[in-house]
């Protein structure tokens, strides 16, 4: 039998990777053959998992905690699958679905077994990523109904803002001076001068 490898990635939405860590504790993983990514949900760059890729020889077993730690998506899921288990040749073990491990049923009704339920998972996974999107879409456009502000708080412009663009357009103001009497940083202070402009028309 070759190594034992596990493999953690939390978004940056989670953050804690207590559960998963503890997971691979109670199956055996060495801490130092655990390789941990954390990344935001925009992107799916993994380091780590590259790493552990690169590192991983044929016989080699990996766990992972659930199927949707391998990929974001189920085409993804489906392609880093193909290459652990039949490009590098390794076993994985998916810790919170025992039918997905490769070490048992290396007949032909266990290869068939493993390939349905590993469909059946990567689909349920990508749906419920598209759900919960949609679910924050909704939240996000009931609380901007309900006048919930996103983002940081508007700086409001001072009192004497048309002074002071009036004092810097004609020369008697430093553009410095000017945002630094306003408060404001220099894209925030073109675009108060925007639509001050646009209302004076």
């Amino acid at each position: 039998m070759g190594e034992v490898y596990g493999y953690v990635r939390v978004s940056s939405r989670e953050q804690n990777e207590e559960r998963q860590m503890e997971a691979m504790r109670r199956v055996g993983v060495a801490y130092e053959n655990i390789f941990v990514d954390k990344q935001s949900g925009k992107d799916f760059n993994r380091p780590q998992y590259l790493s552990l890729r690169n590192k991983l020889e044929k016989g080699d077993l990996l766990y992972i905690l659930s199927i949707d730690r391998l990929g974001r998506d189920y085409e993804e899921i489906q392609n880093q699958w193909r290459i652990l288990t039949k490009e590098i040749a390794i076993d994985i073990c998916v810790i919170d679905m025992p039918l997905l491990d490769t070490r048992a049923g290396k007949d032909l009704m266990g290869h068939f077994i493993a390939d349905l339920v590993l469909q059946i998972l990567s689909f349920v996974a990508e749906n419920e990523r598209k759900n919960i999107r949609k679910r924050q879409q909704q939240g996000i456009e009931v609380a901007k109904e309900k006048g919930v502000q996103f983002g940081r708080p508007k700086i409001p412009d001072p009192d004497n803002f048309s002074v002071i663009v009036k004092k810097w357009e004609k020369g008697g103001l430093k553009f410095e001076d000017a945002i630094q009497e306003c408060s404001m940083s220099q894209a925030t202070f073109y675009r108060r001068l925007k639509d001050y402009r646009s209302k004076k028309r």
